[in-house]
């Protein structure tokens, strides 16, 4: 069995690369004084959704494994609306489209203890508790695929308001099954999260007022 102090490393360097990619979407739509979508946002938001991916397999829960699968192909597509998927050597197309069903692969194929049996009867997470996640990352995934939806029919990646809401509102469930998982990692990484989230739907409306209150021409 891996070590704690590993598992939680890798787990706190991933939730690193997910709070610098809301740091620089943060700051780059204060400098716009409007909510902007960055490349390096979603290229930050691949590796670690991927390191994630591992730490929650490593966790035996996958509460976490599962809104990480669905996330991480939404990104991708986010990267090709911008035209930057483009441009990735064709071997680093294979491996990250291969990466999350090759860990998939591995929760059934494993004789390991991280196994998808074992992870379905982990004896730390009741069937109760294991509601409340789903139900909190559901809530979390879905703004992805809200994100994507609009993004299609704009023809381009961008992040609507109602994106921040339901990302608040999965946030605050998956803070409070993390807490009763004892889960600093998670507990952590949606706090400063929820405060980004915030900022960005202050951003969006003081957007609003401004271009409302704009002198028009006439």
């Amino acid at each position: 069995m891996l070590d704690d102090s590993f598992i939680f490393g890798l787990g706190f360097f991933a939730q690193g690369l997910f709070s610098a990619r809301l740091l620089v979407q943060w700051f780059l739509s204060e400098k716009a004084k409007k909510v902007v979508s960055p490349d390096l946002f979603w290229q930050l938001s691949l590796v670690a959704s991927i390191l994630l991916l591992i730490y929650g397999i490593l966790r035996k829960d996958l509460v976490i494994v599962g809104g990480q699968f669905v996330s991480f192909y939404i990104y991708l597509r986010n990267l090709q609306l911008k035209n930057v998927w483009q441009s990735f050597p064709w071997w680093l197309h294979v491996l990250a489209l291969s990466a999350p069903v090759l860990a998939i692969l591995f929760l059934f194929i494993t004789p390991t203890e991280y196994n998808i049996r074992d992870m379905m009867h982990n004896p730390l997470i009741t069937a109760q508790l294991y509601t409340v996640g789903a139900i909190g990352q559901f809530i979390f995934t879905f703004r992805f695929i809200y994100q994507l939806i609009y993004s299609e029919r704009h023809h381009e990646s961008l992040l609507p308001p109602m994106f921040w809401v339901i990302s608040i509102t999965g946030s605050l469930i998956i803070i409070g099954y993390a807490i009763v998982r004892r889960d600093p990692v998670i507990i952590l990484g949606q706090i400063f999260g929820t405060l980004i989230y915030s900022r960005n739907l202050i951003l969006y409306y003081t957007q609003r007022v401004r271009d409302r209150e704009a002198p028009t021409d006439e």
